[in-house]
């Protein structure tokens, strides 16, 4: 899965009518719903809009026939692969009417092409771990984690043998790098999850 980079637009017209279509990537469904507000067209006779953050989906045809844009949104966004994302389309009336399947292909469409113009970024999963290790193994352990990309370690106490560290890093790594701490401490590292 991927998420967008940075808010991107999309304008065209299609048989009079004006789309804008908005996207942006989106963390939660508040920060969601707070970019549609705040990039909805107020002159706009219809915004319509879809979001998308992990199990969580939302759209609205704001006053379309039934089923004819936010919907169609919502595959444009499923169909690139994308969480964690944000659209809203805005209609302006151009005095023809499109037809219940001119506006799928409309709303859709405008929205597909904005997604597919954005730039956009793998999702990664990450996975928290607690170590405790002795002050001996603690600079190695470390310097192993130079061999992970993406990965943050920080002291988060001592114990009268060691160091407790809190390491964070890519979820598909954690195997890996706990089979390479038993290693460096000749078994002697505690590795346990502690959060995602």
């Amino acid at each position: 899965m991927f998420t967008l980079v940075r808010t991107e637009r999309f304008e065209q017209e299609i048989k009079k009518s004006r789309f804008l279509a908005q996207a942006a990537p989106a963390g939660s469904e508040e920060e969601a719903r707070r970019f549609i507000a705040e990039h909805s067209m107020p002159d706009a006779g219809h915004n319509c809009w879809a979001l998308r953050v992990g199990d969580v989906y939302r759209f609205s045809d704001d006053g379309e026939p039934g089923g004819t844009a936010g919907r169609p949104i919502l595959q444009a966004i499923e169909g690139q692969e994308l969480d964690r994302v944000a659209v809203v389309v805005s209609r302006w009336f151009g005095g023809i009417l499109l037809g219940a399947g001119g506006l799928v292909r409309a709303y859709g469409g405008t929205a597909a092409s904005c997604l597919k113009a954005a730039e956009r970024e793998p999702i990664i999963a990450y996975a928290t771990l607690s170590v405790a290790c002795a002050f001996a193994d603690e600079a190695r352990i470390r310097s192993a984690l130079g061999g992970f990309p993406g990965t943050r370690v920080e002291t988060t106490g001592f114990t009268p043998d060691g160091v407790q560290l809190h390491v964070t890093l890519p979820r598909d790594r954690a195997d890996a790098f706990i089979r390479l701490a038993a290693d460096i401490s000749r078994g002697q590292a505690v590795v346990e999850p502690a959060g995602e």
